[in-house]
């Protein structure tokens, strides 16, 4: 059974991305980045890449920004015969400084759960 089973992909936001002052981009940047994971869970799963149908909760709990790089991940809750469950978040782990230069940028020793989902994607 494939339940527990998790894929992570780490992006660089680039400046062109960002949409809002304070160089913020949209909530759609991160459900972008759920629909890449959540193929590739369907692609380990079930040999497809699946169908992304819905979600039933998205929760926007830190902004990201241009010269942000987060990490996403998708893990299966729940396998049913053509449906699968999936949980997502998308963390911050590295922000830019544009205080301390035009290029500064940090590791952060404690990473910004930004964005958190549950959504189902449907496989042949």
């Amino acid at each position: 059974m494939s339940v527990g089973l998790s894929v992570t992909h780490r992006r660089y936001v680039p400046y062109s991305h960002a949409h809002y002052a304070g160089n913020l981009v949209d909530g759609a940047y991160a459900l972008g980045l759920f629909g890449d994971v959540a193929t590739e869970v369907c692609i380990r799963t079930d040999g497809d890449e699946g169908l992304f149908a819905g979600y039933s909760e998205v929760r926007f709990t830190a902004p990201v920004r241009a010269g942000d790089v987060v990490e996403v991940t998708a893990q299966v809750s729940r396998m049913g015969n053509r449906s699968r469950t999936l949980e997502f978040s998308c963390v911050v782990v590295c922000r830019g400084r544009p205080d301390k230069g035009p290029s500064a940028a940090e590791v952060l020793d404690t990473p910004i759960v930004a964005v958190v989902a549950t959504g189902t994607v449907v496989v042949p």
